[in-house]
């Protein structure tokens, strides 16, 4: 309490704190228990290549759109910034409590994304297409700032260099843009009472290609729960033919955020 500014320790003042360390942000996420409802509270450096007012303005545009959190508060200071938003109820989908129904598991996850890809984008102001993705890669790559111990096992022991060499030499697609969560995974798909209660973590939502979110949601189906179950979940979605190289591609991407 001591660290965060003023206005903001009146706010959470009486909340007990627990820190959440699912996830690789370099925000320090905190659920703050209060008599009455829940809160979370994101506090990032200033230093860090992502930022929190990203998170808060698109949280604010999604705002009677989607069923994603509200923006309570948002400040910086010197040192940090701090984003208090208030609590999606429910479960997150990577929970193993959702073992004994998987198939239905599938089948929210994906009514969920066509929920998140239905969203009209004439007027959306967040851009996170294909040309803005490898500009902001190769940002990453330039400045040290790709996290090597994070690859996926098939990319293990590369160099970021190398990786984004690939991603060039690979750049042949064709996009097909709706609004995308950018992070389609499961601890961030939010379930209660049976159907998809909301959304978190939007810092990477924006216009992209589709296949953005399916590429991730495939890949987090498959390390919480087995390849098994992806069919149902691309069969709900309504994916009639994959395309392999999109997942890849998409998958490969994400090595750098």
């Amino acid at each position: 309490m001591k660290e965060v500014p003023q206005s903001l320790a009146r706010l959470i003042n009486g909340y007990s704190w627990k820190q959440i360390t699912i996830g690789h942000s370099d925000a320090k996420t905190f659920l703050l228990k209060g008599p009455v409802y829940n809160q979370y509270l994101k506090i990032q450096p200033n230093t860090s290549i992502e930022n929190l007012n990203h998170e808060k303005e698109k949280l604010e545009w999604l705002q009677g759109k989607l069923s994603v959190p509200e923006v309570l508060y948002y400040d910086k200071d010197e040192t940090n910034e701090y984003l208090l938003i208030t609590e999606i109820k429910g479960i997150n989908a990577s929970d193993k409590s959702y073992e004994a129904r998987l198939s239905f598991l599938m089948e929210l996850l994906a009514s969920g994304l066509k929920t998140v890809h239905s969203l009209n984008i004439e007027n959306c102001p967040f851009n996170q297409k294909l040309d803005i993705k490898i500009k902001e890669a190769r940002k990453r790559v330039e400045n040290g700032l790709v996290d090597e111990g994070n690859f996926d096992e098939v990319r293990k022991g590369f160099k970021p260099k190398e990786l984004f060499d690939e991603l060039i030499s690979k750049k042949s697609i064709i996009e097909d843009l709706v609004f995308t969560h950018g992070d389609y995974c499961l601890p961030n798909i939010i379930i209660d009472e049976g159907k998809v209660s909301g959304f978190i973590d939007w810092g990477r939502a924006g216009v992209s290609d589709r296949y953005q979110d399916l590429a991730l949601a495939i890949r987090s189906i498959s390390y919480n729960f087995g390849r098994e179950h992806i069919p149902i979940f691309l069969k709900e979605y309504g994916v009639k033919e994959l395309d392999e190289s999109k997942i890849f591609y998409y998958q490969l991407m994400d090595e750098f955020f």
